[in-house]
């Protein structure tokens, strides 16, 4: 299964809908949050993919209906937490996170909010933040994430939506 981790998106229509456009062989997209008006358009511009989509409220979606967690079942015996993560305290802290995912059985836990793309395995657990796809705060260009999960095991990989300038 390969499933499309995008976060943070804030009002920035195109780098959103690119990324789509360069996975049209993604088994799932999941956007974790800050970009509700984003995902509502581009679920409007193509419905093919709308089916597609899963979207947990960040702290900028202020009217949004949307949960503010999500615990998904994806193949055999693997779950995912996705969350816009500032319930947890991500900007100090992974601990709650881990925590949250170990209570409910998770072996991923997938993040945005700090705009910070990264990728670890803590305490038995995949640990992912995208970046973000407008915004991002850690001196790399917009990304989004990559999860792959096979019968071989879990990866995760961050992707550059430009290629970075090495000095």
């Amino acid at each position: 299964m390969r499933i499309i981790v995008i976060s943070d998106t804030h009002q920035y229509y195109r780098n959103f809908e690119t990324i789509v456009l360069r996975n049209p062989d993604a088994d799932m997209f999941l956007h974790l949050g800050d970009g509700e008006s984003e995902y509502q358009l581009l679920c409007r511009n193509m419905p093919e993919v709308a089916d597609k989509f899963r979207y947990v409220k960040g702290n900028c979606d202020y009217s949004s209906d949307a949960p503010l967690t999500e615990l998904i079942d994806v193949a055999p015996n693997h779950r995912i937490l996705a969350t816009h993560g500032h319930r947890y305290r991500v900007n100090s802290t992974l601990d709650y996170l881990e925590q949250e995912a170990l209570e409910n059985g998770c072996d991923v836990a997938l993040y945005g909010h700090t705009h910070e793309s990264r990728c670890t395995y803590e305490n038995g657990i995949y640990v992912m933040n995208p970046g973000s796809a407008s915004c991002p705060r850690d001196g790399n260009p917009p990304s989004y994430g990559v999860l792959e999960i096979t019968s071989a095991g879990i990866m995760t990989n961050v992707v550059f939506l430009t290629p970075k300038t090495m000095f």
